[in-house]
This record gives C-alpha cells, sequence and structure tokens, in this order.
C-alpha cells in the first residue's frame, strides 16, 4: 500500500490535466460607460482590458516582465483562465449601482473593475463594500472615492490632487522662464469627477502662488456653452484648464472657434482629451491643447511598444492614457487573483493589500503599485503631453519630455 498514495496523486493530476476538468474560470465584473455620452471611452476601455485578459490567459514570451504574461492563465489556481463580464452603466449611478449588485449576486464575480465617471465609481463601489467584494477602480479620480474609509476598494490610478500639483508646477516652470501667467481659468463640468479635479486645481494654485480669475462650473451634456466662452473671452486668462467629458470637450472647441477666443494654454485633465473620437472631431482646432498622460508608447520591444503594437492591430488605433490605465488596473487585479491562489473575496482583498509592483512590471508610467490604507496607489504618477498633428507628444517634466513645449498653442490659426 506504499506506493498507494503517489500513484493516486499522479492520477488525479492526470485527470485535471485533462480538457474536461480543467480549472473553473475566474469571472471579473467590469463595469463601463457603453452607451452615453462617454461611449467611445467606454468602448476603449472594454478594448484595453479585453487585450490584457487575452494576455493573462495566453503566452506571450515578448511580454515575459509582465506578471502572468509569459504563462498561460492564473498559474496559482491551476491555469485558470480569466472571464470577464461585461455590463453598461450607462455614464449612469443608478444604473452602476444596479449592475453592480447584479454582477456579484448573480453572476458570482469575484472581483470588480470599473468606471470611468467618478459619480458612478463612488456608488458602485459602496455597493462592493457592503457586499465584501474587493472593487478596483482603474481610472475615476474623484479624492473621496478612496477616502471613506472602505476595505474593499482599490484604486491604481492617480487622483484629483496629483494633477492639480502637475498642473501648477508645470505653469509655475513656464513662469520662472520667463512665461506670462499672471491667471488661469478652471473650466468644469459639475458632477464628482469635475467638481473634485476643479477643487484641488484651486488649493493647488493658492499654495503655488497662481492666481484664479474664475472657476466656471457647467452642467454635464450641455447644449451650448456660448455663455461660458465669452465669460473666459472677457476674462482672458494666460491658461485655461479643462475638466470636460468628451461632448462637452468637443463641443467647447467648436464654440472658442465660433467665438474666435483662443487662450495661449489650454490644459486638458484627459476625459473628453483623451477619447477616440477628439482628435478625428476636433484634432485641427485643438493644436497645441496639453493633457495630462502616464501612457506612452514608448521604445521598439518595450512592454507598452509590444502591447501597442497589439492594440493597434486590432483596433486600427494606438492605446491612449485612459484605456491604458484601464488595462493596468485590470492586470494589477489578476495579478492579485494568482498571488491569492484562491476566488475567495477576502484572499483576493488581503493579496491587494500586499501588492507590490515595480516599474518594469507595468505597461504604463507609473512608478509602481503599492497600496495605503485608503486603497490608493501610491506609486502612481501623471505627466503632461501636448497634441501636434495627430498625436500627443511628452512636453513635461523635462526628464520624461520627447519633444519641446510650443507657446502659445496654435489652434485652428496654424
Amino acid at each position: 500500500m506504499k506506493g498507494f498514495a503517489p500513484l493516486l496523486a499522479a492520477c488525479i493530476a492526470a485527470l485535471a490535466a485533462l480538457p474536461g476538468l480543467a480549472a473553473d474560470p475566474v469571472k471579473i465584473g467590469v463595469i463601463y460607460p457603453l452607451t452615453g455620452n462617454a461611449a467611445s471611452a467606454g468602448q476603449s476601455a472594454k478594448d484595453a482590458v479585453e487585450l490584457g485578459a487575452e494576455i493573462v490567459n495566453g503566452t506571450y514570451p515578448d511580454l515575459a516582465q509582465l506578471p502572468l504574461a509569459a504563462t498561460a492563465g492564473l498559474p496559482n489556481l491551476g491555469g485558470a483562465r480569466i472571464q470577464l463580464v461585461s455590463a453598461d452603466h450607462q455614464g449612469n449611478p443608478q444604473v452602476g449601482q444596479n449592475q453592480t449588485l447584479r454582477l456579484i449576486t448573480q453572476e458570482k464575480v469575484a472581483a470588480m473593475l470599473g468606471a470611468y465617471h467618478s459619480s458612478v465609481a463612488l456608488v458602485a463601489t459602496a455597493v462592493a463594500e457592503r457586499q465584501g467584494v474587493p472593487f478596483l477602480v482603474a481610472d475615476s479620480v474623484a479624492l473621496n472615492i478612496t477616502g471613506r474609509g472602505f476595505k474593499w476598494v482599490f484604486r491604481t490610478g492617480p487622483i484629483a490632487s496629483d494633477f492639480a500639483k502637475a498642473y501648477t508646477a508645470f505653469l509655475t516652470d513656464l513662469k520662472k522662464a520667463g512665461r506670462k501667467i499672471d491667471t488661469i481659468a478652471v473650466v468644469n463640468e459639475n458632477t464628482d469627477y469635475g467638481s473634485s479635479v476643479a477643487g484641488s486645481i484651486l488649493a493647488a494654485a493658492k499654495s503655488a502662488d497662481i492666481a484664479v480669475a474664475a472657476q466656471i462650473p457647467y452642467n454635464a451634456n450641455s447644449a451650448d456653452v456660448s455663455a461660458q466662452v465669452l465669460q473666459l473671452k472677457t476674462l482672458n486668462p494666460d491658461a485655461v484648464i479643462f475638466i470636460s467629458y468628451t461632448a462637452d470637450t468637443i463641443l467647447y472647441f467648436k464654440t472658442m472657434r465660433n467665438l474666435d477666443y483662443l487662450p495661449p494654454i489650454i490644459i486638458g485633465d484627459d476625459a473628453g482629451f483623451s477619447d477616440p473620437t477628439f482628435i478625428p472631431n476636433v484634432g485641427d482646432l485643438a493644436q497645441g491643447a496639453v493633457n495630462r498622460s502616464a501612457w506612452d508608447v514608448g521604445k521598439a520591444g518595450s512592454s507598452s511598444y509590444v502591447i501597442n503594437q497589439m492594440f493597434k492591430a486590432r483596433h486600427g488605433r494606438d492605446l491612449d492614457d485612459t484605456s491604458a490605465r484601464w488595462m493596468q488596473g485590470f492586470l494589477a487585479l489578476a495579478e492579485a487573483i494568482n498571488r491569492a491562489g484562491s476566488t475567495a473575496p477576502d484572499k483576493i482583498q488581503a493579496a491587494l493589500k500586499a501588492t507590490d509592483l515595480k516599474p518594469d512590471q507595468l505597461m504604463i508610467g507609473y512608478r509602481g503599485v503599492t497600496f495605503d490604507q485608503t486603497g490608493q496607489n501610491t506609486l502612481s504618477a501623471t505627466y503632461l503631453i501636448q497634441l501636434r498633428g495627430k498625436e500627443y507628444v511628452s512636453v513635461w517634466p523635462e526628464d520624461r519630455a520627447t519633444a519641446r513645449f510650443e507657446w502659445p498653442m496654435k489652434g485652428w490659426k496654424k
């Protein structure tokens, strides 16, 4: 009988290797805005997350630096594949709340990922917190998403205060270099996203001794922004920072051209400025606009370059900052689930808390991924890029720049 136990173990291992007995897939619920005013950004994020799942589920030796890319599936769960269960929250917080509850209670997902709109992320994460299921926020930036004492919510991307500090540091550098930066204006859509970022910018500007001529909130999905543009034209600030979703951003540029108003510097807070439809719709009007981004294609052969080539081959366009942040969030979540070796929520939660990813293990330009007690990644980062022709180039900070900052912006007067 001494030889029976090893023989039994060998038989079990052989049976487990049969296709019919493969490890059960690990379900991750994902909520995007697939309809509504941010549908194109949501679809791009979905494309990115699906590519991320393909990388985890397949074998990609060219991406061996990335956790899980060189092996098929999740090794610590018997090679289990990740199954994405996607839902459309339509940019509506109530829909996002309901879809999150459905994915957790009916689809039995092991973890959640979302959500683009901060207003949706706020309520969706509250559902996950009550249900005791990990929710990783890939890109929503409102400060209070990770500032409520929640234990099941984690965020890989930068937050509103990070952007505010970057903008004011950039403008301060320009002022030191002799550029006229006497006043700025902040224009923000008035949901949780726009209000949170605007508030952070006002605080950072005060600390940096930069005068704010006006903060101009407006209703998201406005059909007419002529009054706001005329107010800017009257104030004539040296820089305008827009915190706007896609439809609003496009409307602002068309209205500025119609009213012949072009400030020397326009800074966009990602969102509409990174949407795949932005450049095709108003790129010719926005030449020289500045945007924030932690994404860069990188050098040939780098993980970011290889992933961008894969994405471009499938979708005919480059990854953008928003979709790249979604992919990085998914990859960090998948790595934690594998490290947990389990789909039990508490095990995944513990693994997320212990995350310690280094820069060379990422496909985006963060300094790493490690979460503080609030669930916020303390090593996220943001940089500034400027629109030239049909693409953005990195212009700040200098040690990350691939091109010199052009001032004033050319807009449609190029």
